[in-house]
């Protein structure tokens, strides 16, 4: 588990803002009413147009008397703060993804393991499998919070400034920035690479300066974030499918009536529904501005030398005692 961090004093700030509004401002609801406080680091707008989505349904579905007020693009902090913050109850809920989680609580990581996934099928019916994924959301309540539904992230990949992944040759020695998780950090290393970890901010200055040499990520790193600026090549060896996860802290379901709990976890499913209409249509707008302002170029990538690069992180979940009627779970359903 990692040290808590302390809030910030902006973070302070904005919660305190915020709290006086809900609880007795100019703008106060009702008595009755109930806001709860969302709040994510930067994202691609498919899941950005989800959790509005999210916000509208459990307003309508509850008649008003429940709302979602946001806290974007970072403004209480990177992903480990805000998980932090829903631990605490400083926010109610918090978007992060599923890597970011991995200190939480080790289930996380089956995420991060790469090729754990036979294809964006077999992803989805995993996603859908409330047996899995129970086991994965409620693994940190005994931490204040638990997983409230998922947003796909698309599959992740490589993207270097100079000269495409194809094959694994092509990533011996270069530093890779990689999410700050233990799984990414051991596939690096094992596909012959060196891991870099940092958080997403510091990404572009650290590839246009060359302290890195390239990153993994989904394609709205190329355009919504700018890396196509510096990175001109993004090879498809899709080697994990990490998603976004949703999470609340335990009080929610206390400030709410048993109705208006039940809408909103109906809307929280909706909008992931949603989601997964809008994801792909938005990732082949994001190629083709990238291509045409950046001149990004896409290849494909034989896996199968990566995919039997990272068989030992295959084996370490397999064999554990903790996580290996999980794994097998997950890759029984693709058998």
């Amino acid at each position: 588990m990692k040290k808590r961090h302390l809030i910030s004093i902006a973070a302070m700030s904005i919660l305190s803002t915020s709290l006086f509004t809900a609880c007795g401002g100019s703008e106060a609801k009702t008595e009755d009413s109930v806001v709860l406080r969302f709040a994510y680091a930067s994202t691609s707008q498919p899941v950005i147009d989800s959790m509005n989505e999210f916000g509208r349904l459990v307003e309508e579905k509850t008649d008003g008397a429940v709302t979602i007020e946001y806290f974007p693009d970072a403004q209480l902090g990177g992903e480990t703060e805000l998980i932090e913050l829903t631990q605490t109850g400083g926010i109610d809920l918090a978007k992060v993804s599923g890597s970011a989680l991995e200190s939480f609580s080790g289930y996380y990581s089956m995420f991060g393991v790469p090729y754990i996934f036979d294809s964006e099928e077999h992803y989805f019916e995993v996603m859908e499998n409330s047996e899995i994924t129970n086991v994965i959301y409620n693994s940190t309540e005994e931490l204040g919070f638990v997983g409230l539904t998922y947003y796909d992230s698309g599959q992740r990949s490589f993207y270097m400034t100079s000269g495409p992944v194809e094959t694994l040759a092509d990533l011996k020695g270069k530093k890779i920035r990689v999410m700050q998780s233990e799984t990414a950090i051991k596939m690096v290393e094992l596909l012959g690479g060196s891991p870099v970890p940092m958080g997403s901010g510091e990404v572009f200055t650290s590839l246009q300066s060359n302290l890195i040499n390239g990153a993994e990520n989904n394609e709205f790193v190329l355009y919504t974030a700018g890396h196509g600026a510096v990175t001109k090549y993004y090879s498809y060896d899709e080697h994990t499918r990490v998603p976004d996860i949703v999470i609340m802290n335990d009080s929610v379901k206390e400030r709410l009536t048993d109705e208006q709990f039940e809408a909103f976890l109906e809307a929280a499913q909706e909008s992931t529904e949603y989601e997964k209409q809008v994801f792909k249509a938005a990732v082949e707008e994001e190629k083709k501005i990238a291509t045409e302002k950046y001149d990004v170029v896409y290849n494909d990538v034989d896996s199968t030398p990566f995919q039997e690069a990272v068989q030992p992180l295959h084996e370490q979940f397999k064999e554990s005692e903790k996580y290996g009627e999980l794994y097998q779970q997950i890759r029984t359903i693709a058998e």
